[in-house]
């Protein structure tokens, strides 16, 4: 089988869509080494970091062609790809190449100002499904699963749920004592509900002593925090960092508004790292029991506090995020993958 995957978001510098579209083609490539995987896009992307030779890169399109309507197509012919994977809400509009698209969550609809960007694909994506462009759309959690049938007037069989994974490089990492902290990772923006989480921090720094570290790609909308002693902002971390910041922190604080997956949440679990997050349906569907889940300023605040205080507390947490954090593998997500593929190349002939 010849697999294509839209690698846009390889052109993202960090972020759950990048991490998707990154380990999901290595695994399937590792997984399946008869196939060939062509990754493309009309913008230059670097292939993942030891790729095998059956993950290449297929040509771009010409400066002037518009890519979804006809640049895509002439690189899906040119690789001779059997079945187009839409990773981040769009697939060709034209052809005969059967296709997937991946919805990670519905948060261009259910709240415009989370992404004022998006304009496109709050437009285009409801007419890429009303018209069957994709024969079938995956998502990453149950909890989306069940919102794009409902918000999408879509059949259910029409909808299948992978989740992802955290990668291997996520294990717990020994370091030197210091100052605790509480830990943020994830891209910043509006939904991520940082500025709860810092006045979380501001209400409990006196009782934990405990600093908080922020790590991650402020995007356009971001409203910067103010400079505070006992903040710091790291701004983007490389990927072989973030084990060291998950594993020596007191626990990751993500009190996320809404996610699709919550992929920061499954990776401090696989390092041993307690996590505080919301009541968001995606995360807890991930965490499954092993997390604590807050709401207001007020419980976000009380779980710091209750987590500083007790290690037997924290050492269940790790305990059950380790476990929970098992349960999840990119090996599985590419084999379920792969088993979609095969399942609508077989419905296509």
């Amino acid at each position: 089988m010849i697999a294509a995957l839209d690698a846009t978001p390889l052109t993202l510098t960090s972020g759950g869509l990048a991490r998707y579209v990154n380990e999901l083609s290595l695994a399937l490539a590792r997984q399946f080494p008869d196939d060939t995987y062509a990754l493309l896009s009309d913008q230059p992307f670097a292939l993942p970091e030891g790729a095998p030779a059956n993950l290449i890169a297929g040509p771009r399109a010409g400066r002037r062609e518009r890519w979804w309507l006809r640049g895509v197509r002439r690189a899906i012919a040119a690789t001779g790809s059997q079945v187009f994977h839409g990773t981040n809400f769009e697939v060709p509009y034209l052809g005969r190449t059967p296709a997937i698209l991946t919805i990670h969550d519905l948060s261009p609809w259910r709240n415009p100002a989370w992404h004022a960007g998006a304009g496109r694909v709050r437009r285009r994506t409801p007419w890429l499904i009303r018209l069957h462009r994709a024969r079938m759309i995956l998502t990453v959690s149950e909890a989306v699963r069940r919102e794009v049938v409902s918000y999408f007037g879509v059949a259910e069989d029409r909808v299948r749920a992978i989740p992802l994974a955290a990668s291997d490089r996520f294990r717990p990492v020994a370091g030197q004592p210091g100052k605790p902290y509480f830990v943020f990772v994830g891209t910043l923006e509006p939904r991520k509900n940082v500025t709860a989480l810092v006045e979380a921090w501001r209400e409990t720094r006196a009782e934990t002593g405990a600093g908080l570290l922020i790590a991650g790609r402020p995007r356009a909308d971001f409203v910067p925090i103010p400079p505070d002693e006992g903040i710091t902002l790291r701004g983007e971390v490389p990927d072989n960092e973030l084990p060291r910041l998950f594993s020596g922190a007191v626990a990751l604080v993500y009190p996320t508004l809404y996610e699709g997956f919550g992929l920061p949440v499954l990776e401090a679990m696989q390092c041993g790292c307690p996590v505080i997050t919301s009541r968001d349906p995606a995360v807890t569907e991930v965490s499954g029991g092993a997390a604590i889940h807050t709401g207001s300023t007020r419980e976000i605040a009380d779980a710091m506090r209750a987590v500083a205080a007790s290690p037997e507390l924290r050492r269940e947490l790790r305990e059950r995020g380790v476990a929970r954090a098992a349960h999840f593998s990119w090996a599985r997500t590419a084999r379920e993958t792969h088993d979609l593929y095969r399942e609508i190349l077989a419905g296509a002939n």
